[in-house]
Formats: structure tokens, sequence, C-alpha cells
């Protein structure tokens, strides 16, 4: 069987902040057609700043895409603004729920549709699938989103992405403050999207235990590189991604031991 085709290129990626400081360099991924694959790594390596790129949410950080070529399904869309991003068929899902909290989810919905225009039977039908994936949302939905707890913004925050009828999702540490039930169910839910829609995914997560399960590969970023690619089946079983992010047999702690960029057999 032939491997889809790439919906999104990321060909040796370098970003710049204040057009001094070195973000990401090198960095190089593809998401296939229909695809679910994670960027993993500790806080700070550089995943937030790969997504942006894609985004184009750079500009107002004073960053920029330096060096390297972003295709997504063949067009080149380097210079091209977020807007234009997103009626594309990319979406990203920021970290932190940024919902309209004075807003009711229905509300939210409604807004998100807006972006890229469409009939009223049109928004109709992709409300009634996100309350489908989501009906904790629907029995929410005529409450204030400020009042949801975070797991309800957190489905809303994704509900509202599905609004613009995507064909890439970028989601950034979906699971962050989240109880690990509430993570396991939207991962879950992420994955029924995934295959049922053929919605292509970029799941941006520090959380490897939880992405590697519903993921087909995986990218590992250190320090704005990335260090490792492999099945998510294969990453799960090499010792070092088991010692630094999986807990290893000893349980160590990640922020205890040296980083594993210093030992040679990762870059081999």
């Amino acid at each position: 069987m032939s491997t889809p085709s790439p919906i999104l290129t990321l060909n040796n990626i370098e970003v710049i902040y204040d057009k001094v400081a070195l973000a990401i360099k090198g960095v190089s991924v593809e998401v296939p057609q229909g695809g679910m694959v994670a960027l993993l790594g500790a806080n700070g390596a550089g995943k937030s700043t790969t997504l942006k790129s894609i985004s184009g949410l750079l500009l107002p950080e004073r960053g920029e895409v330096t060096r390297g070529d972003i295709r997504f399904m063949g067009q080149d869309i380097a210079g091209l603004a977020p807007q234009a991003r997103v009626k594309l068929g990319i979406v990203q899902v920021l970290e932190g729920r940024r919902v309209f909290e004075h807003l009711t989810p229905d509300e939210n919905l409604v807004a998100a549709s807006a972006v890229v225009g469409g009939s009223r039977a049109d928004m109709n039908r992709h409300r009634d699938m996100v309350y489908a994936y989501f009906p904790r949302l629907h029995q929410r939905r005529t409450a204030q989103s400020g009042f949801l707890s975070g797991g309800e913004q957190q489905m809303l925050a994704i509900g509202r992405a599905l609004m613009t009828q995507p064909k890439l999702l970028m989601l950034d540490e979906p699971s962050l403050g989240l109880a690990p039930f509430l993570v396991a169910e939207i991962f879950d839910i992420v994955k029924r999207i995934n295959q049922q829609e053929g919605l292509s995914v970029l799941l941006v997560e520090q959380n490897a235990i939880a992405a590697l399960e519903v993921v087909s590969h995986g990218y590992l970023l250190e320090n704005g590189r990335i260090v490792m690619h492999d099945s998510a089946e294969d990453m799960k079983k090499n010792p070092d991604i088991q010692e630094f992010y999986l807990g290893g047999s000893e349980g160590k702690n990640f922020h205890d031991i040296k980083h594993y960029s210093r030992r040679k057999r990762w870059l081999s």
C-alpha cells in the first residue's frame, strides 16, 4: 500500500525572534494526508514556535521564519497572512483554552463559523457535528463559557476550530491542566474525528504517554532541533523515551536527569 502524500511539509525551518534569538533550527516535519502526528518535547523546546510558523502567528511575537520551506497541499504558504492560511484549511488551537468567556458555547461556535462564511445550513451542519463529538458541550450550550470546566473549555476550543472546516487541525498542549481521565476522553474524541472525518492532525504535547497512544508517528524536539522521528509504537519502546518521558523502570523525573541530547546515541 502506498504512503499517503503529506498535506503539510516543513523543510529545514529556522525561526528567529527579535532578529537575534534563534528559536528553532533545521526543523523538518511531515504530516500525511489524513494522518495524526505528534510533536513532543519539554517546555521551551520550540514546539509552539513550530506551530506558529505554520499558522502564521509569529509576527505579533516579533518572530519570523528566516530559512526553509513551509508547504501545505503542495503550496508554499510562507508569505501568506494568518487569515489566508485559515481559508486554505489550517487552524491552530492555541495553548490555554482561549474561548470567548462572556459568550455561550453555542455563540462561540457561531462566531467561529463566520471566519469562513458559508450558508446558515452549512453552519448548522458543522455545529451539529461538533455537538455529536462533544455531547457535553450540547448539554452546556446555553451556559456562559467562562463558567465551563477546564475540560469543557478545551472541548469548546477544539469545537470552534472544527467550525472553520479545517483540513489540518493543530493542537497546542490540549492536555495542559486537565485531569488524566479528561485527557484520555479528549484525545479519544480527536482520534475519532481524525478517523471518521479524515482530518489531518498535528498534536503538540509534553504528555508523551497520552500523545503516543493516539498518533501514528512522532517527532521529538529538543532545544529547537528534531532529535528523533519514528513511529509511535517504536518511540514507546525506545529506552530513552521510556526513561525521560514515560518514567522508566525507576520512575525518574525528566528534570532530574541531564538532557538526552548530550547522549550521542540519540543522534546516531
